[in-house]
């Protein structure tokens, strides 16, 4: 939330407040299951963790990929069973909190309540812009996509990144995040790097031609552009 405004001696210690417990998830492990009991909202202090849901056929649709200071288990605050499953691509850190926590923020801090808004928004726009790709969108443009938003969330909290970055994703978790086959997107990525877009080595990508592949994409990097001129004062 600080990237987006200053915040408050106050403000910080709340958050810090519901960062207090910490909890360590390991690679491949269930934070939360679909259709399960839930109550816990989670901070993702560290690591990459993904949201899915699973189709009558057993296949998987990864909804969201997350990343850390992302706050995860949202549904938790309105549903009692979980509409998603929450499980870690890497070794993480969550600090799990109450939802009740959320009736104190409102009630005491408005600021950050709007800012959680704000955020819920966000995701909410980049997940129609998800759901419009796979509809509408050739399979080169929806993998071009996922490698511009991963860059970008990865950079909010490394600001080391520029172009390169780790893709810490398998073809098959990319496949599941974009409609396609492992197959499938393993040849759109080889496709990208002989177009000149990106560039593949170890394990990394680096975005070579920035504005080709965004173009490609058709993408919009939604956590730009923003208007908060509105949200109530500290």
């Amino acid at each position: 939330m600080s990237a987006l405004v200053e915040l408050t001696a106050g403000e910080r210690a709340t958050l810090d407040k519901l960062e207090s417990r910490q909890r360590q998830v390991r690679r491949g492990a269930v934070l939360q299951r679909e259709n399960e009991p839930c109550g816990e909202m989670f901070i993702l202090r560290k690591g990459l963790m993904m949201s899915y849901v699973l189709l009558d056929d057993g296949s998987r649709q990864i909804l969201r990929f997350l990343f850390p200071g992302d706050m995860l288990g949202m549904s938790s605050a309105i549903y009692r069973e979980a509409p998603e499953t929450l499980a870690a691509l890497s070794d993480c850190t969550v600090a799990p909190f109450d939802r009740t926590a959320l009736a104190d923020i409102m009630i005491a801090h408005p600021r950050l309540s709007a800012l959680i808004m704000v955020h819920v928004q966000i995701e909410r726009v980049a997940l129609t812009d998800r759901l419009a790709a796979l509809g509408r969108t050739s399979a080169k443009a929806r993998v071009a996509a996922l490698l511009l938003e991963l860059r970008n969330r990865l950079r909010v909290s490394d600001k080391g990144i520029v172009n390169a970055f780790a893709l810490g994703l398998t073809q098959e978790e990319v496949g599941d995040a974009t409609g396609l086959t492992a197959v499938h997107v393993n040849r759109m990525l080889r496709q990208l790097e002989e177009d000149g877009l990106i560039a593949r080595e170890a394990g990394k990508v680096t975005i070579v031609d920035e504005r080709a592949l965004t173009r490609a994409a058709n993408y919009v990097n939604r956590y730009e552009g923003l208007d908060l001129s509105w949200l109530p004062a500290a």
